[in-house]
């Protein structure tokens, strides 16, 4: 009974925990966005093929028997639907994005915008198409298509520190916990994302671009873990994560290289790394019996400071995306 009680106590503590970088409001649940783009009702309507069907393989080639005067013409008539399909061209993306979101991103270049609910979004930086290596950045909590400025943030400044070579995709593209709550301590919000995720770089494959590397921010990583076993990546990289819903690298199923880092002053070293009634999120990534490659972070300061100029942590980061390391 006492071991009980330490057990439920512990996962309390996890459950009040495991947020984000919105500090310690309370959040409500979160009804996850899925399922097919907006506008899709009358995409179908119109004769073409359901989205859902598909996949970013059979989108990739849907569009490939297109001539560019058809192409042109389900832009402006169904710009919310080209817009999120993975595996329709870049550039058709970018341009249907373009009209939905009229300029709201600054010079991001919008590969995904989804209205509904808080608003998701994935937002480019770089030449994706020809680029020679690209990174996607997963968020943690409280990231949205309204505020998205910290996961901006993170990008710019791993596109910085690769000398601009590196393409970065800030990837907002699922429903993400808000403040402190059961959604930041569970895995139900993850498993949602964790499909879209996968179904993203399914859609980069799909157009060519170069494999990415993952980076995954606290409860991003717990998104990440639940995709880790279909997502296409050649790294997947974790910080400060709560856990992977995975006790080691073996159990995410992934051929990707898996890296952790952790800075002394994270908050995230005080939850506890439990599994218990399907709140937690596993063992910590960072500790040996885990597996992952340890990344220095020692000179990072806090939950959010993994990406700040000078730092072990973003000189590594720069390193794994760009292939220089081992």
């Amino acid at each position: 009974m006492r071991r009980t009680s330490r057990t439920l106590i512990t996962v309390a503590l996890a459950a009040f925990a495991v947020a984000g970088t919105a500090g310690w409001a309370s959040g409500g649940a979160q009804e996850a966005v899925t399922g097919a783009p907006v506008g899709t009702g009358a995409w179908v309507g119109a004769g073409l093929p359901d989205p859902e069907g598909m996949g970013p393989a059979g989108t990739a080639r849907f569009f490939a028997g297109l001539d560019p005067v058809r192409r042109k013409r389900l832009v402006r008539e169904h710009p919310a639907v080209v817009g999120n399909l993975d595996g329709a061209p870049l550039e058709l993306r970018y341009e249907a994005n373009a009209l939905t979101t009229e300029g709201r991103f600054g010079e991001a270049r919008v590969l995904a915008h989804d209205p509904r609910g808080r608003g998701q979004v994935a937002l480019v930086y770089g030449d994706l198409a020809r680029a020679a290596h690209v990174a996607v950045i997963v968020p943690g909590s409280d990231v949205d298509a309204g505020h998205v400025r910290p996961l901006a943030d993170m990008a710019a400044a791993l596109r910085r520190v690769t000398g601009d070579r590196t393409a970065v995709i800030a990837w907002a593209g699922y429903t993400t916990p808000v403040g402190v709550g059961l959604d930041a301590a569970t895995g139900r919000l993850a498993e949602a994302g964790a499909e879209r995720l996968a179904r993203f770089a399914d859609g980069l494959a799909a157009v060519g671009a170069a494999e990415p590397s993952v980076f995954c921010h606290s409860y991003g990583s717990v998104v990440c873990g639940l995709a880790a076993h279909e997502l296409k990546a050649k790294d997947l990289v974790v910080f400060g994560s709560p856990g992977m819903r995975a006790e080691n690298v073996a159990e995410l199923g992934t051929s990707a290289r898996v890296w952790a880092a952790k800075d002394p002053t994270d908050w995230i070293d005080r939850v506890p790394n439990v599994s218990f009634a399907g709140l937690g999120h596993g063992a910590d990534p960072t500790g040996p019996s885990f597996g992952a490659r340890r990344i220095p972070a020692e000179d990072a300061a806090g939950h959010g400071g993994y990406f700040a100029a000078g730092t072990s942590s973003l000189r590594a980061f720069a390193a794994i995306a760009e292939g220089d390391v081992r």
